[in-house]
């Protein structure tokens, strides 16, 4: 019986592990395949659509430019933090299927979806405020083509902004809750499907309070910058899951601020 629970359990973790990677990789796949921008912004077809249009065209925003923009950014934010968010899905998915077989929880597999949502739903939330600042900024045409911004002024002081919220207790304590996954379901376990999105919500705060500073930051080096993308989302990763990851947030910290310094030194000369 001991055999065939292992078994099982292994069989499971897997399943949860081929799930979070076909996310993470459909995702991905989407970004690069909206990366281009030879495409033509009027055809709409394919993902660089929202994120090409060129200034003459910025008056477009159509509800339907709005739900493709949405879209994208929501794809985005998934490829970019569910990576390192998967220790903590995984872990959750290990408790919460010994809790079933010891009679403790049922529907194990749909609170890991819930789980799941929960941390996916305040990234989606935060999509919805990405377009909305992306519109407010191309209006004002400070932002070009690849959705970067045009005006050095703005991109020093969202670097330093960012650098310093690095340095903010709340950054401090969202990472820390993001880098102890088994604190965090020991001290948030709620009982049920929807006691496992509400964990998931919460889980999903702390990562929004941890790297919204820092997703912010692809307006700077340019929303469709796979380039800065892959950067960003190395150094989230690093920053939850590396053992040096709390060094790393302040390392973080002093070249960013350093170099969006450099900025508006530069827009001042």
């Amino acid at each position: 019986m001991a055999a065939a629970l292992e078994t099982l359990f292994r069989r499971d973790g897997a399943v949860v592990v081929g799930a979070l990677a076909a996310l993470i990789l459909l995702s991905w796949i989407a970004l690069l395949g909206g990366a281009g921008t030879g495409m033509d912004p009027v055809a709409m077809s394919g993902w660089s659509m929202p994120f090409a249009l060129p200034a003459a065209l910025s008056s477009t925003w159509t509800p339907l430019y709005w739900l493709i923009a949405f879209f994208m950014w929501a794809v985005m934010m998934v490829a970019m933090m569910l990576p390192s968010s998967s220790p903590m899905v995984l872990l959750y998915a290990r408790v919460i299927r010994q809790a079933e077989r010891q009679g403790k929880a049922s529907d194990a597999s749909a609170s890991v979806a819930a789980f799941a949502s929960g941390y996916l739903t305040l990234w989606i939330l935060f999509s919805a405020f990405a377009v909305a600042l992306q519109f407010g900024l191309e209006r004002l045409g400070a932002l070009s083509v690849m959705m970067s911004s045009r005006s050095v002024l703005l991109s020093g002081m969202l670097l330093v902004a960012a650098g310093l919220y690095q340095l903010t207790p709340l950054k401090a304590s969202c990472l820390k809750h993001c880098r102890g996954p088994a604190a965090f379901i020991a001290a948030h376990w709620r009982p049920g499907v929807t006691g496992a999105w509400r964990m998931g919500l919460s889980h999903g705060g702390y990562c929004l309070g941890c790297c919204a500073a820092l997703m912010l930051l692809l307006f700077v080096g340019g929303v469709m910058n796979l380039v800065w993308i892959s950067g960003l989302t190395l150094l989230v990763a690093i920053e939850k899951l590396a053992p040096f990851g709390a060094v790393t947030a302040k390392a973080i910290a002093v070249a960013l601020i350093a170099g969006g310094a450099v900025l508006l030194v530069l827009a001042a000369t």
